[in-house]
């Protein structure tokens, strides 16, 4: 297939309009701190998935079905993956102490980190992906790995929440080489200057804590989309309309992402689906083929509307059997899921 040509000023163009958007919610939210209410995260969040589908909508007209299908499949998973990273979040917002009014400056700001980061690794990924064919069983291998270890933590539901939150070396080193004050005082600022000194503000190590943990989660869904869409541009598309949402997700949802017992494991069966998909893909594109009573059977490429359905019902079995499973507890009187959230 040959590929989705994007000229130079398309890409120049979004690079312009994601960066402005960033910078004018930055410019707002530097100026006027505060918990947004429900009735202002569900607007935005309700802009942000209308842009997304309207560009589906606008590859589908410019660039065909299978185009578009690629992009909304990678958008559903992208966001899927991102809502799990969600959890992350919360755990970092309670362990800095992060004022509520704060909180979404915080998030724009790592969201914006992690957006830059991971277009470079969108850009030496697809740049591998076309250089060497054999990546993808690396990213087919090492997403069947991640959807097993997810399973296993999912299922084994004895794990302590705080505990899936550790400081990163960057973190550790920002913390050790700089001097940080644990005042909240600065607000929105990264650096103030107390008792004489100038010192980081703790709205700077969560910054850097927000945004260098999105780019790990990062390294199981980018190579995630990659086994949807092979177009680069789609894979930047997916993941800038995925990162706009998650600060609103982050609000709305709240405490009711704990009601989401079962997103560990539907997560881990989406990613083995993929990864699976991707190894059939590598030996689809390297022409293998099997024997079978005499005759040869090349490997089974999955159509991209046969990966966007799987997805759907998966996201929709997990949601459904998710909410059974709260309804169930709240009826035999029980607090406690069998199964962790992560």
């Amino acid at each position: 297939m040959q590929g989705i040509q994007v000229p130079l000023w398309v890409w120049v163009a979004t690079l312009v309009v994601v960066a402005a958007i960033f910078v004018f919610d930055l410019l707002v939210l530097g100026r006027r701190p505060h918990e947004p209410t429900r009735r202002e995260v569900s607007v935005a969040l309700s802009i942000y998935v209308g842009l997304a589908v309207l560009f589906g909508i606008g590859v589908w007209v410019f660039e065909g079905g299978q185009y578009a299908g690629e992009f909304f499949a990678g958008w559903l998973t992208e966001y899927s993956l991102s809502v799990d990273n969600l959890f992350i979040f919360l755990i970092i917002m309670a362990k800095f102490g992060v004022p509520r009014k704060l909180q979404q400056y915080a998030l724009m700001v790592g969201i914006v980190m992690a957006l830059v980061m991971r277009a470079i690794f969108i850009l030496l990924g697809a740049a591998a992906i076309n250089k060497w064919s054999w990546v993808f069983y690396i990213f087919g291998i090492f997403l069947i790995y991640t959807a097993i270890k997810l399973a296993r933590e999912s299922l084994s539901g004895d794990g302590d929440e705080d505990e899936d939150f550790q400081e990163n070396a960057l973190l550790r080193w920002v913390e050790k080489r700089f001097p940080v004050t644990q005042s909240w005082s600065g607000g929105t600022k990264l650096r103030i200057v107390e008792s004489g000194k100038r010192v980081l503000t703790p709205m700077a190590v969560v910054i850097i804590a927000l945004g260098t943990t999105d780019l790990l989660f990062a390294l199981d869904s980018i190579p995630a989309i990659f086994g949807l869409t092979d177009q680069a541009y789609l894979v930047l598309m997916t993941n800038v309309f995925a990162l706009m949402g998650l600060r609103q997700l982050y609000f709305l949802l709240g405490d009711m992402l704990k009601r989401l017992v079962y997103l560990g494991i539907g997560l881990s069966v989406l990613l083995a689906f993929i990864g699976v998909k991707l190894i059939l893909h590598a030996m689809h594109e390297n022409e293998l083929s099997f024997i079978n009573g005499g005759e040869n059977f090349d490997v089974w490429d999955i159509p991209i509307w046969f990966s966007l359905s799987s997805i759907i019902v998966i996201l929709g079995v997990t949601a459904i059997a998710s909410l059974l499973k709260i309804r169930r507890d709240a009826r035999n009187g029980s607090t406690d899921s069998e199964v962790s959230p992560l």
